[in-house]
Formats: C-alpha cells, sequence, structure tokens
C-alpha cells in the first residue's frame, strides 16, 4: 500500500518509539509486525462508518429530498435507453447498493494519460484490464475532490460533464457506456444541477467532522485494545 511494502513499514514503525509503545499497549505480544499491522487497521477502518447523510435520514424516513435532489435521484438510478424512453444518467450500474460502489474495475472513458496511465492493465499486463480503474464509493463524494484516478477534474460538475458529452472509446469501454450515442447522455442543464444536488446528499456530516463521536462508535483507544484482545 502506499508505495511501499509490509517489511519497510514494519521497519519504520520499529524506529518509532511512540509508535513502539502504541504497539506494546495494544497487543499481547507487543510486537511491531505484520500482522499485528493488519489488525489494528482492521480494527480502525470498522469503525468508518458513515451512514447518516442526508441520503440515509430520507430513506429511513427521517428527512425528506427537496425537488432538485429527488430528480437527481431518478436520474440516477434510471437507464439510459431513448428506445424505450428512459432517459436517465445510468449512474447505478457501477455506483449502485448501500456503497454506492459495486467494488470492480472499470474503463469510465477517460483519455489516457500516456501507457504509465494503464490501471489494471499495467499490473496484470492483460490487454483487457487497460484503463480500468477501481470504482469509488459516492459516499462523502461532494468533499472528496478532485475526481477521477488522476485528479484531473476539479468539481463534481465536470466529471457529470465527461458523460454528459461523450466519453473516449476503446475497446476496454464499460459496456454501460459503450452502449449510449457517441455524443453522451445530453442531459439538460437543470437535470445536470439535480444529479450535483443528489450528490451532496451523501455528505454525512458527522462522518467528516473527526471531532464528533457518534452514539455507538468506537473510540482509538477501544480500537487499539480490542485489536490485541
Amino acid at each position: 500500500e502506499m508505495h511501499s511494502n509490509l517489511a519497510d513499514v514494519v521497519e519504520r514503525l520499529e524506529g518509532i518509539p511512540s509508535y513502539k509503545r502504541l504497539f506494546r499497549d495494544a497487543f499481547m505480544d507487543g510486537a511491531v509486525s505484520s500482522e499485528n499491522i493488519g489488525l489494528a487497521l482492521e480494527q480502525f477502518m470498522l469503525t468508518l462508518i458513515s451512514a447518516d447523510s442526508r441520503f440515509d435520514r430520507a430513506i429511513a424516513g427521517r428527512g425528506q429530498l427537496t425537488p432538485a435532489e429527488q430528480r437527481g435521484l431518478e436520474l440516477f438510478v434510471t437507464e439510459f435507453d431513448p428506445s424505450r424512453g428512459l432517459f436517465g444518467a445510468d449512474c447505478f450500474h457501477c455506483h449502485g447498493g448501500p456503497l454506492f460502489t459495486s467494488n470492480k474495475f472499470a474503463n469510465n472513458g477517460l483519455p489516457p494519460m500516456g501507457r504509465a496511465d494503464a490501471g489494471l492493465g499495467g499490473v496484470t499486463g492483460r490487454e483487457a484490464d487497460m484503463g480500468l480503474f477501481r470504482i469509488p464509493s459516492l459516499r462523502n463524494i461532494a468533499v472528496t475532490g478532485p475526481y477521477m484516478h488522476d485528479g484531473r477534474f476539479n468539481t463534481l460538475e465536470e466529471v457529470i460533464d465527461h458523460y454528459n458529452g461523450g466519453v473516449h472509446r476503446t475497446s476496454t469501454l464499460d459496456p454501460n457506456l459503450a452502449k449510449h450515442p457517441e455524443t453522451g447522455l445530453q442531459l439538460s442543464g437543470d437535470d445536470r444541477k439535480a444529479l450535483v444536488a443528489f450528490l451532496k446528499t451523501l455528505t454525512d456530516e458527522s462522518f467528516i467532522n473527526p471531532g464528533q463521536i457518534r452514539p455507538g462508535a468506537v473510540t482509538d483507544d477501544q480500537s487499539l485494545t480490542s485489536a490485541g484482545r
């Protein structure tokens, strides 16, 4: 992870006295080891629960979306298939489910920045994987810019414009995008604004504010202790 390897990470952490103390406090054997690092990371990641956005509250009946946000949701979950009278934004294929991601890899039609921009194909060497990147969750997407794997877009509006005006076509383009006309979705200005409005409802203020601990959340001390016990 992060362009490193476990052996180097263990060596670096062992050289930091404060981390060595934390490992002694958290684990039975007190060792700075790859196993204990994995356990600590797992325990921390299990505390990262984002489920109290305005969208979540609306789904639970504890709130209501505005008409524009509701329109954005409709576009998000509707196919783009003019032959059937459907003119949605087709987002849900890749960004469906409670996590708003399929957890797969896909080519989303970005013009490549040279061979080094091969994505999954750069790892597997398979031509069928060229230009495929992991599909991210859209939870808290309004506060996690810049966007795309290389950060080429600064705003959600630019992201939507990418899909709306036609994508870069290659043999590995995701089928859900390849089925669209070369001119793109051609959504109206109001519909593009509605999509942005909906995406902003996925922001969980209690999650992105590190100073606010939600009821039932595990504290850092608790997570460190449970990692070793």
